[in-house]
């Protein structure tokens, strides 16, 4: 554990130190200033380090396992049995797989730093219109019914590539209707969904369910349940914004 503790820490040091010395780079010879407050931004790189490190750790040796033994577990034939009184080939037999995706999905969102940054910035630009709390639910809605609908798809075995048509044709037709203050928002909002706490989470359970689902292939269905919930936000945030507008027309 402490020689893989090491690796990790080695491995993150190599990964940062390029980041490091190019803000450096250009603060130096460019801007050819000092680093304002520098201490302090040592420290914080050092601390970005070791956090990285253990984060990376624990994804390793928590959230990964935990998300495809969930997965496993709840598409077993036994529990499918025990559970539901239809055969277990049926798209039906797979609804604890359903609530446990979308739970969890809303769950890692709701705690997902990237989108807690988007949305303070949100809520500061627009002075307050658009809601931090508010923001982050609507998002969290959106990667819930997505990871719904990519687990159905795994257990069914449909084609992703209609799904992703049909869903960035949505969200295609309505950015042209939407509030234009918005449109950037909701796509930016579907990036930052898929990040670091919610991918490893999905990546996991999408995994976990195509090797237990039977005639699943790993390697190919398991992928696509980040691509669901990197749209579903943007059409999530989208529906939001057509609805705020409606509702303020109306009260017009």
């Amino acid at each position: 554990m402490l020689k893989e503790l090491l690796q990790t820490l080695l491995d993150t040091l190599i990964d940062v130190t390029p980041i490091v010395l190019l803000i450096g780079g250009f603060q130096i010879f460019v801007i050819k200033k000092s680093v304002p407050n520098l201490k302090k931004v040592l420290l914080g790189v050092v601390l970005v380090i070791f956090g990285l490190t253990f984060f990376l750790v624990g994804l390793e040796k928590a959230l990964f396992p935990v998300g495809e033994l969930m997965a496993k577990q709840l598409s077993d034939p036994q529990f499918i049995a025990t559970n539901f009184s239809g055969s277990p080939s049926q798209w039906q037999a797979y609804y604890w797989v359903y609530l446990f995706a979308g739970l969890i999905g809303f769950a890692t969102t709701v705690a997902e730093p990237s989108l807690l940054a988007v949305a303070i910035k949100a809520e500061d630009v627009s002075g307050g219109t658009i809601s931090k709390t508010g923001l982050r639910l609507v998002v969290a809605v959106g990667v819930a019914v997505s990871l719904v609908v990519g687990t159905y798809r795994i257990v069914v075995g449909d084609s992703l590539a209609i799904y992703m048509a049909v869903l960035y044709g949505t969200a295609a037709v309505q950015t042209i209707f939407a509030d234009k203050d918005l449109v950037a928002l909701a796509y930016d909002s579907g990036g930052v969904t898929t990040s670091t706490v919610t991918v490893p989470i999905v990546a996991a359970l999408g995994f976990g369910l195509a090797s237990t689902v039977e005639g699943r292939n790993p390697a190919l269905d398991g992928f696509g349940l980040i691509a669901f919930a990197n749209v579903f936000p943007i059409i999530s945030v989208l529906v939001y914004s057509q609805i705020s507008a409606l509702l303020k027309h109306q009260k017009k």
